[in-house]
């Protein structure tokens, strides 16, 4: 008996490093760091903005999408069904596996940062698209791109909290954005900066967006300059 369940169990082992070997082999990861300046973002703790502002972060959430890398030698890949919901209470969501079709050198990488049109009018929505998700508003409005709350003293509002729900997908107020990032290292990091979003924000004077419109086109274009290479080789 001992010996078939060694067996079965040398078996097992076999096959996990099979599995993670062609894991290795057959995909990439993007790895998304959250972070308020120098340091990782963590919820409910105390950061102060370029603005003066002494604030909490409770909720960031995020959508990319279009996910798409160009080799060294001018070739693409484009990775299909590309809509990944970031979570800060999620950690899994800040792993990217993406499936590879080539072992060139990636040159550069883009990425929207939310949902296209097509996506927001399809109806039937599942995975990172449900709308139980609580990222989407209706088929008028589509999906909310981007979703920060917290609280800030500045917020002289209830409980002293600011809402910022970043979206729209009909012109004029199409507010998707795009990412071009050259990366400098295989793992293909990205630093995500809060602190970059919020040195443009008065939370004293501007403290919720709920709503598609030209407030939330100005912060989506803001929005932008959160996402850098992770200049760190590992």
């Amino acid at each position: 008996m001992y010996c078939k369940n060694f067996f079965y169990i040398l078996i097992g082992c076999l096959f996990f490093q099979s599995a993670l070997a062609q894991e290795k082999k057959d995909s990439l990861v993007l790895r998304l760091n959250l972070k308020f300046k120098d340091e990782t973002l963590v919820q409910n703790k105390k950061y102060i903005s370029e603005s003066k502002d002494t604030l909490e972060i409770e909720v960031i959430r995020f959508y990319i999408s279009n996910i798409k890398f160009q080799y060294s030698d001018a070739t693409t890949f484009s990775e299909p069904n590309s809509y990944h919901l970031i979570d800060i209470e999620n950690p899994n969501s800040l792993r990217i596996p993406i499936t590879k079709t080539s072992n060139k050198t990636i040159s550069k990488v883009t990425f929207s940062i939310g949902i296209d049109s097509l996506a927001s009018v399809s109806g039937a929505m599942s995975g990172d698209l449900d709308p139980t998700k609580g990222m989407y508003w209706a088929w008028q409005s589509g999906f909310i791109n981007m979703k920060i709350e917290g609280k800030s003293s500045s917020c002289k509002t209830r409980k002293n909290a600011f809402q910022f729900h970043i979206g729209g997908y009909m012109k004029p107020n199409y507010a998707i954005r795009t990412i071009e990032l050259k990366p400098i290292n295989s793992n293909l990091e990205i630093n995500v900066d809060v602190a970059e979003l919020f040195k443009y924000i008065k939370l004293s004077e501007n403290n919720s967006i709920m709503i598609p419109g030209s407030k939330a086109m100005e912060l989506a274009d803001k929005a932008v300059g959160m996402f850098s290479e992770n200049n760190t080789e590992n």
